[in-house]
């Protein structure tokens, strides 16, 4: 009797202990985050037909006759010193005269780029509208209505169940922000494909005042947009559907702050004029927003022995200690707001001139695109052959509010570079020698 209860007893706690370890691992492994994959991502390459030579740009400041000669000045000058090149395009409503700023010209620049970067991406990779099951999208200073994600759910026929999103106000950050909430959204919807649209639009957003803070937005702003293919599935992963993985993704926003909150802001001038003025402290603002950004960032991507190196300058209290972020990202996209920011940033974080070449050879090309830069940026290390398997990227992005986010990604798939991108048709005349001067530029 003594012996079977032995038995009993022995038996009980083996299955017990068995049971309990299936039952953690089952726990563990439901609740873990699912891994969100960016399949493949589309840039906006507008037409030759669109460019805007300085010569140009400053034909139409002249004749327009919204500007004084002081504006028209400045406006060139700024240009002159911004880092862009003489290959940036418009649409087509700014290259007439006067420019035409209205509600049509605003939604036919909208159609022009998203609806070309979605239909390049599902004809590149076979994909029936219907699949998609997220769809986001961000532009800032324009949010018509119906919305945006209407118009591409009207244009491409997507499924009346699908969850979508239209974001404004965000400024030149909100390419990030965007990937954030659908990252949420496909941790919470299973087996999923999420589409993301980022661009601004040019047209609607001329300012024809006078005041100069208001006057560099003018000058910088350029037409673009990108489309980019996010997915939880399986498969996607396995089967190495997808070019990248996300690693992490940190937001700052520092608009409890009265000098961030007013260093990007639009409003009317006092002539009644509306522009987006850009105060002279953006630079430090930028400084302070990125700061806060790495501390939450660092501990999650930094070595320990730099993290250390950091903390022990720290307790001696004497010069502070920059990490070397080169141990953590084999490549950096910042966004292309204007040669100071790019400059400021690299400066800061004692990168190489080679780790800021994207950002400043997409703002020579293709210009401010707002929130869509950082996309133009990967793109182009892509075309130069630069991404390998295993390779992180750190994509840092600037915004009106203020605000500064960071998202990490790391390389799954062999990144080919003789695939068609925004850049085949001119990488081979890159890099390029930009001689900047210092000017605030827009963020």
């Amino acid at each position: 009797m003594t012996m079977v209860t032995d038995l009993l007893a022995h038996f009980s706690v083996t299955h017990f202990l068995a049971a309990s370890a299936i039952t953690i691992a089952i726990i563990y492994y439901s609740s873990r985050s699912p891994c969100i994959c960016l399949i493949d991502f589309a840039c906006y390459m507008p037409p030759d037909s669109l460019r805007v030579p300085f010569s140009n740009f400053v034909e139409h400041v002249e004749v327009s006759h919204n500007f004084n000669t002081e504006s028209c000045d400045f406006q060139r000058k700024v240009l002159e010193k911004s880092g862009i090149g003489e290959e940036t395009c418009m649409p087509d409503s700014v290259h007439e005269l006067p420019p035409n700023l209205s509600l049509k010209s605003t939604q036919d620049e909208i159609n022009q780029v998203l609806f070309t970067v979605v239909k390049d991406l599902f004809t590149k990779h076979n994909i029936c509208p219907k699949s998609i099951d997220i769809l986001v999208s961000n532009c800032s200073l324009s949010c018509p209505t119906p919305s945006i994600t209407a118009m591409i759910i009207n244009k491409f026929g997507f499924r009346s169940d699908i969850k979508s999103i239209s974001l404004s106000g965000m400024g030149c950050s909100a390419g990030i922000l965007s990937i954030s909430l659908a990252k949420d959204l496909l941790r919470v919807h299973k087996n999923s494909l999420a589409l993301v649209l980022s661009m601004e639009a040019v047209a609607p957003n001329g300012y024809k005042g006078s005041t100069k803070s208001m006057l560099i937005a003018n000058t910088i702003f350029r037409m673009g947009g990108a489309a980019i293919l996010l997915s939880n599935r399986k498969q996607d992963k396995q089967k190495h559907k997808a070019k990248y993985k996300l690693q992490h993704l940190v937001r700052t926003h520092l608009g409890s702050d009265d000098q961030a909150y007013y260093s990007v802001l639009q409003k009317p001038d006092e002539d009644g004029h509306v522009g987006v003025s850009i105060s002279r402290a953006l630079i430090h603002v930028a400084g302070k927003a990125l700061r806060t950004n790495i501390s939450e960032l660092a501990p999650l991507v930094l070595p320990y022995s730099e993290q250390l190196r950091y903390g022990w300058s720290r307790l001696r209290r004497k010069e502070i200690y920059v990490p070397n972020f080169k141990k953590a990202f084999d490549h950096f996209c910042i966004h292309a707001g204007g040669s100071s920011i790019i400059d400021a940033v690299k400066n800061n974080l004692k990168l190489q001139k080679e780790d800021g070449e994207a950002s400043l050879m997409t703002l020579h090309r293709f210009g401010n695109t707002s929130s869509s830069s950082i996309w133009y940026e990967l793109c182009y290390l892509e075309a130069k052959g630069r991404v390998k398997k295993g390779d992180k990227i750190w994509q840092i992005a600037f915004g009106s509010g203020f605000k500064s986010n960071s998202a990490v990604w790391k390389c799954i798939s062999d990144i080919n570079p003789e695939e068609k991108n925004a850049w085949s048709d001119r990488i081979h005349f890159y890099p390029v020698d930009i001689h900047n001067v210092d000017n605030p530029q827009h963020c």
